[in-house]
C-alpha cells in the first residue's frame, strides 16, 4: 500500500470510519473515469480543485461535485483573495499527492475546504484514495464533517 493510500486510510480511521479503498481495474483520473468504473453518476464523484492563493499562496480545496465546474470567481469571494492555478508540484508539496490523485482527506498541511452542496444530494459519492487507481465511497455528510467544510455555492453555471 503507497504512502498516499496510507495516509488517507489513516484519516478516515482517526474520524471513526473504517473504509476500504477500492483499487480499480482502470486510472480513474477524470471524473468520468471513475463514474465509469464505479458505474454510478458522473455527479457522485467528489473532485478535489485546488487554488493557489495570491496574495498568501495558502491553498483552497473545493470539493465538487464530478459534473460541475468551480467558477473562479465565486470561489475567490469565498477565499478573500483573488485565486490562481495551483501547479503540480505545489499541490504536491502541500497535499502529498500527484494530480489524479488528489483525495480530499489527508493532505500533509491543513487546506481551508468548501463543500458543493451538489453532493449532499447522494448517500454515497466516490473519492480519490490518493493514488489515479484508488477510490473509496463515503456519506457526503461525513465526507463535509471530517474537514469541517464549508457548504457553499461556488459552481459555474
Amino acid at each position: 500500500m503507497s504512502k498516499s493510500l496510507k495516509r488517507v486510510v489513516g484519516v478516515l480511521q482517526a474520524a471513526g470510519h473504517d473504509i476500504t479503498p477500492h483499487e480499480m481495474a482502470v486510472q480513474t483520473r477524470t471524473a468520468q473515469q471513475a463514474a465509469d468504473a464505479v458505474n454510478c453518476n458522473v455527479d457522485q464523484i467528489a473532485k478535489s480543485i485546488i487554488f493557489a492563493g495570491e496574495t498568501s499562496s495558502a491553498l483552497f480545496l473545493f470539493i465538487t461535485a464530478g459534473g460541475n465546474a468551480v467558477d473562479q470567481s465565486k470561489a475567490t469571494v469565498l477565499a478573500g483573495q483573488p485565486l490562481g492555478k495551483a501547479d503540480a508540484t505545489l499541490i504536491r508539496s502541500q497535499t502529498g499527492f500527484a494530480i489524479g490523485g488528489v483525495a480530499p482527506v489527508g493532505h500533509l498541511n491543513p487546506i481551508r475546504t468548501f463543500f458543493d452542496p451538489r453532493l449532499l444530494a447522494f448517500a454515497v459519492v466516490y473519492a480519490a484514495a490518493g493514488t489515479p487507481r484508488h477510490i473509496f465511497s463515503i456519506d457526503p455528510q461525513v465526507l463535509a464533517q471530517i474537514y469541517s467544510a464549508e457548504v457553499a455555492d461556488f459552481i459555474s453555471l
